[in-house]
């Protein structure tokens, strides 16, 4: 009998997600700042369709709640990064270095109807975004708003044989997208370079999301 296959993922794409601990009392000071920012400013206007979206420096509107987030932010993207001598950027250890992380932080309120086209975010390293409100997602699928990803090859795995797939983590999308349902406290952290967007939202809540990206 020959030995079986390993199948290496070469060039695999990380995606990070956490559920932030109390997140309740977290989400209801963010709900609160958030809509009364909506009530006094208009929206931006970037890659949404549709909704209302803030300006890029919520660290310095959104009071304690927003710098609480950015710090989780922060500490999360020094568990995973590493220098190329494979040192994490945080620990109280010999060789560890350490990154400043610079930020901008912004909100979104999407209601019926509304989503963002693809995009990614230049001049950043990591980019995330953290769920206040899922608008009722995370119990039914079907109200969509899900965190769509393309695959960074493009349609290239999918080209020849569209029918086919690979047999290992991922295989069956190649070529696709993926997607990440919503969930309040969630937090879903990724390279800024990946092109992603957000499917319409079908609900006839408020889908409320916080994103950031960090700069080195």
């Amino acid at each position: 009998m020959s030995a079986a296959p390993e199948i290496v993922p070469l060039f695999s794409t990380p995606l990070v997600t956490i559920e932030v601990p109390d997140a309740g009392a977290l989400n209801a000071e963010l709900r609160q700042v958030i809509e009364q920012r909506e009530k006094s400013h208009p929206s931006t206007r970037h890659s949404n369709l549709g909704g209302w979206q803030s300006s890029w420096d919520m660290d310095r509107w959104g009071g304690v709640a927003a710098i609480k987030l950015l710090a989780i932010g922060r500490n999360l993207a020094n568990t995973i990064t590493v220098d190329r001598k494979g040192n994490v950027g945080s620990g109280p250890y010999p060789g560890y270095f350490a990154v400043t992380w610079g930020a901008n932080m912004w909100a979104n309120i999407n209601r019926s109807g509304h989503g963002n086209e693809f995009h990614s975010h230049p001049g950043a390293y990591w980019s995330a975004v953290y769920y206040v409100d899922d608008g009722g997602i995370a119990a039914d699928e079907s109200l969509g708003g899900e965190l769509e990803f393309m695959d960074p090859r493009g349609p290239l795995p999918a080209m020849n044989a569209p029918h086919l797939g690979c047999a290992m983590a991922g295989g069956l999308s190649a070529g696709a997208t993926e997607r990440v349902q919503p969930k309040a406290g969630r937090l879903v952290m990724f390279p800024s370079w990946l092109l992603h967007q957000v499917r319409p939202y079908l609900g006839d809540a408020e889908r409320i999301s916080i994103a950031f990206n960090l700069t080195v």
